[in-house]
């Protein structure tokens, strides 16, 4: 005999967890099924940033070149393993033609606005039964650095850009960064300053969220796969698990790097890939950096963060397309324990709290998808949110909820459709 529930969400990372939150605030019964364990994937081992100045996509005229120039170094920021994968073949053709100024600068509005108001409502969720103590959240801006002049003229130019669409940020001189930041090391030539952007603790964030949507009726189902459907009259009406078949109302697909194949189970297609990330959690050094730091020419981030075992310091990077890959690549992690000691002082002898790897799901325009197929009229997809997931999870949850509900969206999400392709 199945169960049943309003919304059956597939995925606990950050989306299915906090659109299982918005969902429960309604009053809906709500399943959430996870192949694993809740945040077991990019949700817990990413750079704990809240970057509503994060508006410029990933599929950018600058991220083209830059992306030729590293993508066959194995040590560069950008890289793709060479495969043969037509997928993968037609998602960089795609992001090849995304990558023009006026694509740019159209999807600019549409990352800020989901941006701030997802900031907005991690506010709020920090302020749940002083759930902020516990995760680490704290409002002090963000200082990109640059040890080049051409990297600082190239931030320059980005914040004016950002400016444009309002966007605010200050550029400091080598002399102002090092004031505001005392750990940097005399080789930063300058950096910009982006104020309105926060920074926490992922991991602690998803277990108290989790708690929290426990609390309110939510049922985890954990170390569970979805091993397919059944449809009828373009609705699905059954989900198979390897714990028993779910009746649902409506279905929400926020399956990260996996939502492609579980796409394909309910016969559509959407164009993400898999880019493995890098983060290496070290305990805090006395010189410590105080204020998130993203370190401009490695695009490397740097974060500080709570844990159980005391302070600790976050430095996060790569993007790596190489297919489900959960490798460690030795050469990968030194790059980026180099990037850090250019950048800041103190950092030769690190105490290794964890290395960690995971997927992040890039769309080839840089936006994420949000919508519902044309095929299914009971389906959400909720996925492709690349390394701004964590930052953007609360407002897509939130639009997911008010989606589910047949209220009008908060914001248009028109650009966000799953049919865009």
């Amino acid at each position: 005999m199945p169960s049943s529930a309003d919304v059956v969400i597939i995925g606990g990372g950050v989306i299915g967890v906090c659109t299982a939150y918005y969902l429960a605030e309604q009053g809906a019964r709500v399943t959430l099924v996870e192949q694993g364990q809740i945040a077991a994937g990019s949700s817990y081992g990413n750079a704990g940033l809240i970057v509503p100045s994060h508006s410029i996509p990933l599929a950018s005229p600058g991220a083209l070149a830059s992306g030729l120039k590293w993508m066959l170094d194995p040590e560069s920021p950008f890289y793709i393993k060479p495969r043969l994968d037509f997928a993968l073949v037609d998602w960089v053709l795609r992001f090849a033609l995304a990558c023009t100024p006026g694509r740019m600068r159209q999807s600019i509005p549409v990352l800020r606005d989901l941006g701030r108001a997802s900031s907005a409502l991690h506010k709020e969720l920090a302020a749940l039964d002083g759930a902020g103590a516990n995760t680490g959240y704290a409002q002090t801006g963000l200082l990109m650095l640059y040890n080049t002049a051409r990297g600082l003229q190239d931030g320059c130019e980005e914040a004016r850009l950002l400016q444009e669409f309002g966007v605010t940020s200050e550029v400091l001189d080598g002399g102002q960064a090092r004031k505001l930041e005392p750990s940097l090391s005399p080789e930063t030539v300058g950096g910009i300053f982006f104020p309105g952007d926060a920074h926490f603790t992922p991991g602690n964030f998803m277990r108290g969220l989790a708690r929290q949507v426990e609390q309110k009726g939510v049922r985890l189902q954990t170390e569970t796969q979805v091993l397919g459907f059944e449809t009828a009259a373009r609705r699905v009406t059954l989900v198979h698990t390897t714990h028993g078949d779910i009746e649902p109302g409506q279905v929400v697909l926020a399956a990260g790097s996996w939502s492609p194949s579980v796409a394909r189970e309910l016969g559509f297609k959407i164009p993400i890939q898999a880019a493995k990330g890098y983060s290496i959690t070290v305990k805090r050094p006395a010189a410590s950096p105080t204020i998130p730091l993203l370190l401009g020419e490695a695009r490397v981030a740097v974060t500080p963060m709570v844990s159980a075992d005391g302070p600790v310091l976050r430095l996060a990077g790569t993007l790596e397309l190489a297919g489900f890959d959960f490798s460690v690549n030795p050469r990968r992690v030194n790059a980026i324990l180099r990037a850090a000691r250019g950048y800041l002082g103190g950092m030769e002898d690190l105490e290794l709290v964890e290395i960690w790897r995971g997927l992040r799901p890039c769309t080839p325009d840089g936006l994420p998808i949000i919508g519902r197929p044309p095929s299914l009229e009971n389906v959400i997809v909720a996925a492709g949110h690349a390394t701004v997931g964590m930052s953007l999870g609360p407002i897509t949850g939130k639009l997911v909820a008010q989606l589910v509900s047949g209220e009008t969206p908060a914001l248009d999400l028109a650009p966000l459709r799953p049919d865009r392709f």
